[in-house]
């Protein structure tokens, strides 16, 4: 009986041993933000209204409550520890209309 014990307690602990010492067989891609590319920030133009804004690029990430007039786009696509892609494009407003654009370009799909 106590052999038996013995055995199953031994298998146990190197099972746990082993699984954890294993290596990752699958990372599953993970898209963060508002994914913009080079095309959506092509029609912006300046004057454009907040709403033709919205439209094209959808509702920004990040909406500040002290500045109103200053959205922020956020795009991140990685794989564990692996980042694919990261752009930040931030737009300037006055008076409810697009100013000016600044930021990352999306790199050129291929």
């Amino acid at each position: 009986m106590p052999k038996s014990i013995n055995r199953c307690l031994f298998l146990v602990t190197l099972l746990v041993t082993v699984s954890c010492s294993m290596p990752k067989l699958f990372q599953v891609v993970i898209n963060q933000g508002n994914l913009i590319d080079r095309e959506m920030l092509s029609k912006l133009e300046v004057g454009m209204t907040e709403s033709q804004v919205k439209y094209i690029l959808g509702t920004p990430l990040i909406s500040d409550t002290f500045t109103p007039e200053r959205w922020d786009y956020y795009t991140s696509i990685s794989q564990g520890s692996n980042v694919f892609r990261e752009i930040k494009v931030t737009l300037f407003f006055d008076a409810g209309e697009l100013v000016k654009w600044e930021g990352d370009l999306p790199p050129e799909e291929s």
